[in-house]
């Protein structure tokens, strides 16, 4: 079996790894790019659960590189579906003629640099290899599913499906007795339709999330018309905005205005589509602990307000977070849910689950039988995916090792000792915390310009120096010591308790916000690419 020869190998055909496969053509590049599914679309097409969709407006979330790109596609809802994502995704790669550099089927288990020959070695789980000289991961930072640590997870007779490996033949649940394991945004965009049709859905709660309303609804010909026309305003609103949304923050301090102006202000939010209430409220709401408590108290009362059993509202509430220092989901009627007849919530804090036994779920407090269950847990974040490719850089150093305490690269981008790879969506990258499209084109778009300045220097191997990455990520950790979700544990702060060893915080995000990341990566190119070695 004979090794393929690239300019670049690209591993994921997502958002990201097709972007990029399109701006390595414009370099003239060969590259293959490496996806482990049987089509494009990374999330969108692994993430098939029901209720599954966008929580950015879908016109911001598209590409914005191509004009006619915009101008052709109609979005046919303000938070599109996952099939019509999928469709958009689709036809990109048709639009460009991506899949001709694509292999599908091909899930990369190691990657491994050799110094002498400025190349990659990239191999496949079936045996098949590559070699190139640059390597670029587009691996998503929310793409490998974790199940959890129960015991007996294997036992199950009925129905079991995790929601990032749904099944893609239709899943009916009409009629069965349906357990939901996780009410993170995934669970909560599950529950709401899985409620609508089971015979009895039984919520397992490991812990509760502040939800704000989704307010979805179709894009009307009139709406469809005013945002072609507005394309230029939202580009530049999303350049400007924290996160790569087009909600704007108010300058205004919640503490400093009077009860009933921020009453106001906190209905109109919750009131208003999308990520508004997280993106766009007071200033210092996600940094000052009494603006949270204030937000957090508004949203507590709307819980109150739509689920009718008080003990269940009381449950649904979360006491050991703030608002929005965890993943705000976003729902449609998913209080309401917990009226129904045949919804039962059982609170894993008051009665743990002890196995999954052949028939269903064993909690402390007996057996709740089922015909399917749902696992709605999440992901090994950010480093997840990278963990399970081998990837060794000089001197067969492992990148396992690399971050053996925490990830440490530069510009969430490069890692000293891992020459000419670059990292999408990695660690400490502001597209780890950003309306994804919009930080994927500008991580797309700054390693392309870096490749370009090396194609016309004469230039053939690019690492970032231990200064540099010791200088990005103290910077990195500086950004979030203000925000109170540092001080939570959440898969933003790397905590995941159903891997072991990963109870400790690890920051693996970026807090500093879009245009900050984006300002200082325009620096370092325009100061000559400071703080890469070049050769």
């Amino acid at each position: 079996m004979g090794t393929e020869e690239f300019n670049a190998v690209v591993i994921g055909a997502g958002v990201a790894g097709l972007y990029q496969l399109i701006r390595l053509r414009r370099l003239g590049m060969s590259v293959r790019v490496l996806e482990a599914g049987d089509g494009v679309g990374g999330t969108w097409y692994w993430n098939r659960y029901p209720g599954c969709r966008f929580d950015s407006e879908s016109w911001t979330y598209g590409y914005f590189f191509d004009p006619d790109l915009l101008d052709e596609w109609h979005w046919s809802e303000h938070f599109a579906p996952q099939p019509e994502t999928l469709r958009y995704l689709n036809h990109v790669a048709d639009r460009f003629d991506l899949r001709r550099d694509i292999t599908f089927e091909a899930r990369v288990a190691s990657a491994h640099w050799d110094d002498d020959a400025t190349r990659w070695t990239v191999t496949t789980t079936d045996g098949h290899s590559y070699r190139s000289q640059f390597l670029v991961t587009a691996i998503g930072a929310l793409s490998t599913p974790i199940m959890p640590n129960i015991p007996g997870v294997d036992r199950f007779r009925g129905e079991s499906h995790h929601t990032a490996r749904w099944p893609h033949e239709p899943v009916s649940f009409e009629g069965k007795r349906v357990g939901v394991i996780g009410t993170g945004a995934t669970g909560v965009q599950t529950i709401q339709e899985v409620a609508k049709t089971a015979g009895h859905l039984t919520v397992f709660q490991r812990n509760p999330n502040w939800c704000a309303p989704l307010h979805n609804r179709p894009i009307t010909d009139d709406e469809q018309a005013q945002i072609r026309e507005d394309y230029k305003q939202i580009m530049e609103r999303c350049r400007q905005n924290y996160g790569g949304f087009v909600h704007e923050t108010d300058k205004r301090n919640a503490v400093d205005v009077d009860e009933a102006e921020r009453e106001a202000v906190f209905q109109r939010l919750y009131d208003s589509p999308g990520f508004g209430i997280w993106m766009g409220n007071f200033r210092d709401v996600l940094v000052n602990e009494e603006s949270n408590r204030l937000m957090s108290d508004f949203l507590a009362r709307k819980i109150r307000e739509r689920v009718q059993d008080p003990d269940t509202a009381e449950r649904l509430t979360p006491r050991n977070h703030g608002f929005g220092t965890r993943r705000v989901p976003l729902e449609t009627n998913y209080y309401e849910v917990y009226n129904q007849d045949n919804v039962r919530l059982v609170d894993l804090r008051d009665t743990p689950i002890t196995e999954i036994t052949e028939t269903g779920v064993r909690t402390t407090d007996g057996l709740v039988e089922l015909d399917m269950i749902v696992y709605a847990t999440g992901f090994d974040a950010v480093t997840g995916a990278f963990d399970r490719i081998d990837i060794r850089g000089v001197d067969g150093e492992r990148l396992t090792d690399h971050w053996a305490n925490g990830p440490r690269t530069y510009l969430g981008l490069n890692i000293p000792g891992f020459p000419n790879l670059f990292t999408i969506v990695g660690p400490h990258n502001a597209a780890t915390f950003c309306n994804m499209t919009r930080c994927i084109e500008q991580n797309v778009e700054w390693i392309s310009d870096l490749l370009a300045h090396m194609q016309a220097n004469g230039q053939e191997r690019v690492v970032s120096t231990p200064e540099a990455e010791q200088a990005w990520t103290d910077h990195v950790f500086e950004s979030g010591e203000k925000l109170l979700f540092t001080k939570v544990d959440s898969w933003f702060m790397g905590v995941n308790k159903n891997l072991e060893g990963r109870t400790e915080k690890r920051f693996v995000l970026y807090a500093g916000g879009a245009p900050q990341y984006r300002s200082r990566c325009d620096e370092v190119a325009e100061d000559d690419y400071r703080g890469f070695v070049l050769q």
